[in-house]
């Protein structure tokens, strides 16, 4: 089964950038470790933008949400696979990790809201809520402030490929 924002595809012919590949428990055992690794891989992708430091910061970002989300979300022992990718002015970041059914009923609940009319209204709602915040809350940051396209992929190894393409400028070098 696949989940898709309007606009993303969790298929592409484009070859990956840069890939790491990390045990979910190790990944996991520290919350440091998604900003570590998301301004890690922000700097190297970064280097022929036109303006790369704020591409870097805007990229660091983006991939801090999803990776605090897959910290705080996901199913149990396995590899966290991380796979970036460039295709024209789009950034594609790609995540594998174990899910579980609970665990992937909350990432198709943030791609259908996502795909709604009222995305930005549900974000706020969210995001300003005076209750502990929804497991979500990261992948709709994505969507509404960001402009990325998300798209899920449900596999039968135990596994859930997660898509993100974002546009973070509009030309490159």
């Amino acid at each position: 089964m696949t989940s898709l924002s309007e606009g993303a595809s969790p298929n592409s012919d484009a070859l990956p950038m840069l890939q790491m590949d990390l045990d979910i428990q190790d990944f996991c055992s520290d919350w440091s470790h998604c900003d570590l690794m998301s301004g890690y891989l922000a700097r190297m992708v970064s280097h022929n933008r036109l303006d790369s430091l704020l591409f870097s910061n805007l990229y660091s970002s983006a991939l801090n949400e999803l990776l605090e989300t897959v910290f705080r979300t996901h199913g149990g022992n396995g590899t966290l696979h991380c796979a970036v990718q460039r295709i024209d002015n789009r950034d594609r970041i790609e995540l594998v990790f174990p899910v579980d059914d609970a665990t992937y009923s909350i990432y198709h609940e943030a791609i259908e809201t996502l795909g709604r009319e009222d995305a930005e209204t549900q974000y706020l709602e969210a995001l300003f809520a005076d209750r502990e915040p929804d497991p979500n809350l990261g992948l709709l940051e994505l969507g509404v402030d960001y402009g990325a396209k998300l798209a899920i992929e449900r596999r039968e190894n135990g596994t859930m490929r997660l898509v993100a393409d974002l546009r973070l400028e509009d030309k490159t070098e």
